[in-house]
């Protein structure tokens, strides 16, 4: 089982970019799951959740209305989309997938590896 993420790099501040997170092995139609974020020297943090179904979402402050988070059971998908980004954006991002099909109890089973966004000023 194998979560990877992937389609960050360098950007300009105010810029987009998008994240994919393929997961392989089985399928993650049935777990809510999240992207998580770790800057240099600081603690992961939470960035974005999404239920199993795509209902219900969940955003840190620090990236609402900037940041969306979606999926693609069909193809075993998660994307973020994340728009007018910010020097303090910059860290390594990764997926999750959680127990549980929803959002309300988060507990991760399986960790993606990350991948590194740079938003320069």
């Amino acid at each position: 089982v194998q979560l990877q993420a992937s389609g960050g790099g360098l950007v300009q501040a105010g810029g987009s970019l998008r994240l994919s997170c393929a997961a392989s092995g089985r399928t993650f139609s049935s777990n809510a799951m999240s992207w998580y974020r770790q800057a240099p020297g600081k603690e992961r943090e939470f960035v974005a959740a999404i239920s199993w179904n795509s209902a219900i979402t969940s955003y840190a402050d620090s990236v609402k209305g900037r940041f969306t988070i979606s999926r693609d059971n069909a193809k075993n998908m998660v994307y973020l989309q994340m728009n007018s980004l910010k020097p303090e954006d910059t860290a390594v991002y990764y997926c999750a997938a959680s127990r549980f099909p929803t959002i309300s109890v988060l507990d991760y089973v399986y960790w993606g590896q990350g991948t590194l966004v740079t938003v320069s000023s």
